[in-house]
């Protein structure tokens, strides 16, 4: 492999938590930046320091901070030797580059090559940070020696490597295609060499999970090849929590929980399970879900708390849940056929619901899961919708509001309804094509067309009225 020489700068831009008292401060105070990177491998940048750091650097990330835990003085010691460096901005002290920056949240961290700035996609663990900035620092597919394709192989977590006998065939440009597009998630590498035991062409993924080793066997074209990377590379059941939520659900493919309660919940029903994820793999992703710490996840997908295991199917794209009978045993027939019925389209999703109201005349119409279509969708009116949490203070702070907006629209508007529904209660139906990426969320549906319009505005009775009185 050609060495690589540049150098990677990570930088971690932060504010600092609020001063507790003049003792503090003067703490604070007697604690300078050059000191503080005395006793550290993340470099601390200040006004003085940033621009000239970040434009020398060929490869760096910046933490913009809060300030980060540990994990990030553990990655910059690992990567030290790597020439990776990882540097801290502290936004308190700093503003002017955290406005510079663009950092509206604490901790932010991006990457920048010699001044240019691209945000950092990684897990904030320690190995997470280490993983991705290896990545960032190869090239997106490095070029390989024989000698080198079998240290190569365990270089990371999960290694690609195309074995080809030139560089200008389809097939090779269409793995350096997808290369490129996953650089940031995977690490990739070719030879041109012959390599005893492998025939060319072959893409070949290593990983150190599973059974070690996958081959590709399909056409060489750059979706099959991005398929396949993607397959391979999730485990077949792994533990899912923060630090790889996101991607399960960017992955578009369902996702199947298997919640447990301690290691022998785990071990028995994970036993019982498997087979069924290595029947499905590629269609489902399956996951262990520790019920211990996650177990208000359950609720999110229509199953009850505290009656564990349980098991149920998650459709990313369109949030549809399935969740399997907790009055039956989990065994690996009864999921398998649970799991087939599912790939089959024989099962109906599981749609939560308040009950419906028994009378629904106040001038805030309440919505349930299954009066969301006979009211919402109500072509007949433009309906603005409040979906709200019980729990959210600007939720409780819009309410008297959000009253007063429907009893003047009842008085001077009859066509337009104002209605809300409880999303932490209630499921939005199949068809309905939209997310709630938070509370309160409110969102126009025009007469005639359902067309959604989102509201953005200062939830002021005034710039909810011109609101309407612009798209209604």
């Amino acid at each position: 492999m050609r060495p690589h020489s540049s150098t990677l700068l990570l930088a971690l831009l932060a504010a600092v938590g609020p001063v507790v008292g003049a003792a503090s401060s003067a703490a604070d105070a007697s604690s300078s930046p050059a000191a503080d990177a005395a006793a550290s491998d993340v470099v601390v940048l200040t006004a003085e320091t940033f621009k000239s750091f970040v434009d020398a650097e060929p490869l760096s990330l910046i933490e913009f901070y809060a300030p980060l835990a540990p994990e990030y003085e553990v990655a910059a010691t690992t990567l030290k030797p790597s020439n990776v460096k990882l540097a801290k901005v502290d936004c308190m002290a700093e503003q002017e580059i955290c406005n510079e920056q663009d950092v509206r949240g604490f901790p932010t961290l991006k990457v920048f090559r010699k001044g240019a700035v691209a945000e950092y996609k990684g897990t904030r663990k320690a190995d997470g940070i280490i993983g991705y900035m290896k990545k960032q620092s190869l090239p997106a597919l490095s070029e390989l020696k024989a000698a080198e394709v079998e240290g190569f192989k365990t270089s990371d977590k999960v290694v690609v490597i195309g074995y080809f006998s030139d560089k200008i065939s389809k097939k090779f440009k269409a793995f350096e295609e997808v290369a490129n597009a996953l650089r940031d998630d995977y690490v990739f590498g070719f030879t041109n060499d012959k390599i005893e035991g492998v025939k060319a062409p072959a893409v070949v993924l290593y990983k150190t999970f599973d059974e070690g080793i996958e081959t590709f066997g399909g056409k060489f074209t750059f979706e099959n090849l991005t398929d396949f990377v993607r397959v391979a590379a999730t485990p077949l059941m792994d533990d899912i929590g923060p630090e790889n939520y996101q991607s399960y659900m960017q992955s578009g493919r369902p996702l199947a929980y298997l919640f447990f309660k301690g290691e022998e919940q785990r071990k028995t029903f994970g036993a019982a399970v498997e087979p069924v994820a290595k029947s499905a793999k590629g269609k489902v992703s399956f996951v262990y879900i520790d019920a211990a710490r996650f177990g208000g996840h359950a609720s999110n997908l229509n199953l009850k708390e505290n009656a564990w295991p349980a098991f149920a199917i998650q459709e990313p794209v369109q949030m549809l849940k399935y969740p399997f009978d907790q009055e039956k045993d989990i065994t690996t027939e009864a999921i398998q056929v649970f799991v087939d019925a599912y790939l089959a389209g024989e099962l109906e999703p599981s749609l939560k619901s308040q009950a419906v109201p028994e009378t629904n005349e106040e001038p805030v119409k309440v919505v349930v899961g299954t009066t969301f279509n006979e009211i919402v969708m109500d072509k007949t009116k433009d309906v603005f919708l409040e979906i709200y949490a019980p729990w959210c203070g600007h939720c409780k702070k819009l309410a008297p509001v959000w009253e007063q907006l429907a009893k003047l629209s009842e008085k001077f508007n009859d066509s337009v309804t104002i209605a809300k529904m409880d999303g932490t209660e209630n499921d939005l139906p199949i068809g309905v094509n939209f997310q709630i990426p938070g509370f309160p969320t409110l969102k126009l549906f025009k007469a005639g067309t359902n067309e959604i319009v989102d509201f953005d505005g200062d939830r002021t009775l005034e710039d909810l009225l011109e609101f309407l009185k612009e798209n209604a």
